[in-house]
């Protein structure tokens, strides 16, 4: 007579419980994954699959973000501010997206607050919207939300070269929003965050398929962002017309030169005024934040542009920085024209515009935006 062990039981429980779940509601391996806890919100239940595991269901929205006592990616930390927290969301594929939150202050109820949902783009993770945007919105009763892309911050990492596509991102972004926002979202990305976000827009509207794919959305903010023709364009202009910013940006960003130059990181991200040991603490973060890179450019840009949208059913605001060392003038037109909106530029700001020394410039252009979405 074979014996089966306590150990297999256990398996054979989880096992049972795991399908019963992925019929119901089609997320498969939620249980027996160790050390994690699934965040609920409203009436939950509770199911006991061992001692050590507990699963939460929300009646009304399974959540997977997961608090974890992980290994640090990052060698130089960023120490969250009162109020945030930093969490797991675990994709369907096994790897787990960090996402720093913080929820909005006392809201006016007759006020509708949209969650903010923030993609970061290269070099960068969801920190460079904590250190000033978070405050910011919060404050005004936005609860705000920071993914950081896989192979970023303190998000794993795939068996790959680089991050991922500009699809698999969008998916992920989406599968973010789909498991735990409650309600349509706004996106706001930051350069190639805002490529992902416009890829994101192009999957809207496409049928029932997509729609349960890419959940939909109250609006977007595009900030600095890369055009949906890819930056090819930019490159080229720069150097026909400043081919001295063409070999310094190529030199800070190609060859990470940045990275290593506080002179350069400045003038590639910054305002010139903004203090070294600022733009210092910004660069070791920077340096940090980006194991692998976000995309293969070469794939990327055979992928361009964008597909474009018909009869977009919610409002766009593109946002671009006067003082932008990467995305130049006309990027920042090409990118509102795609949309059919009048672009906004901000004067005396740099590409960084969320952590740059006037970072408050920005953040009151979208406020003042969200307050008449509704309107």
């Amino acid at each position: 007579m074979e014996t089966i062990t306590k150990e297999q039981r256990r398996e054979e429980r989880e096992e049972e419980v795991g399908v019963v779940l992925q019929l119901l509601f089609g997320y498969p391996y939620l249980v027996g994954t160790k050390d994690r806890n699934f965040e609920e919100e409203g009436e939950a239940m509770t199911i006991s699959v061992s001692g050590s595991h507990t699963l939460f269901l929300n009646r009304f929205n399974l959540k997977t973000m997961a608090v974890l006592s992980r290994e640090k990616k990052m060698r130089v930390q960023y120490h969250l501010k009162q109020g945030q927290s930093r969490n797991f969301h675990e994709l369907p594929r096994g790897l787990s997206m960090e996402v720093i939150v913080q929820k909005g202050a006392e809201k006016n109820t007759n006020v509708e607050y949209p969650p903010l949902v923030f993609v970061h783009g290269s070099y960068h993770a969801a920190w460079c919207w904590a250190e000033h945007w978070f405050p910011f919105f919060s404050s005004s009763g936005y609860d705000c939300y920071a993914v950081s892309l896989l192979g970023q911050g303190e998000s794993d990492a795939p068996a790959d070269s680089v991050a991922g596509t500009l699809q698999t991102h969008a998916r992920d972004v989406a599968d973010f929003v789909c498991r735990n926002i409650r309600s349509p979202p706004v996106l706001v990305g930051h350069s190639f965050g805002a490529l992902i976000i416009q890829y994101y827009i192009s999957n809207l509207g496409s049928g029932k398929f997509k729609e349960d794919l890419f959940p939909k959305l109250k609006g977007a903010v595009l900030v600095c962002s890369v055009p949906p023709s890819g930056n090819s364009g930019i490159v080229w202009r720069y150097i026909l017309s400043k081919p001295i910013i063409a070999f310094k940006v190529t030199r800070s960003l190609a060859a990470k030169a940045f990275q290593t130059s506080i002179s350069l990181c400045k003038e590639t991200f910054f305002s010139a005024t903004m203090e070294d040991h600022v733009v210092k603490r910004y660069q070791e973060l920077m340096k940090e934040s980006s194991r692998m890179p976000l995309f293969n450019l070469r794939k990327l840009n055979a992928s361009l542009p964008v597909p474009s949208v018909s009869n977009c059913p919610f409002e766009i605001l593109v946002l671009g920085a006067e003082d932008d060392f990467i995305v130049d003038s006309e990027g920042l037109k090409e990118t509102a024209k795609f949309y059919g909106v009048q672009p906004v530029c901000v004067n005396a700001v740099a590409h960084d515009m969320m952590l740059d020394i006037s970072w408050e410039k920005g953040a009151k252009v979208i406020l003042s935006w969200l307050n008449d979405l509704d309107k």
